[in-house]
């Protein structure tokens, strides 16, 4: 079986509705895992250029899966040590928690791999 990368990677926008709320990103941000494989998410990295701390939230068939703090004008880097498989057609969506009312974009590099 071989496997192959699949990567989110871009800048969004979004607009905070409070962090008890998560936004969708704009464009919205997702993955379908292929319905022969399976796939696992390998790594997040994320740069947050607004003066406030925010969150990636990432949900798998609209369940959270993983949080990912992001602080203020800060970035991180995070290669996952414990890594599930998501099914095959399941489906990753990533949206921001922020503080209401603000707005800004943010850095988002998402390595999956489909096996």
């Amino acid at each position: 079986m071989l496997e192959k990368p699949s990567f989110i990677q871009g800048v969004f926008a979004f607009e905070g509705r409070g962090l008890e709320r998560p936004a969708a990103l704009r464009p919205e941000v997702g993955y379908s895992v292929p319905p022969d494989k399976r796939a696992q998410l390998i790594y997040l990295r994320a740069g947050n250029p607004a003066p406030e701390l925010i969150y990636l939230l990432i949900s798998l068939n609209g369940r959270p899966l993983r949080y990912f703090p992001v602080g203020a004008k800060a970035g991180l880097h995070i290669p996952l040590a414990i890594v599930e498989d998501l099914p095959p057609e399941g489906r990753l969506e990533v949206t921001v928690g922020a503080p209401e009312g603000l707005r800004g974009s943010v850095l988002v590099d998402i390595g999956l791999l489909e096996i």
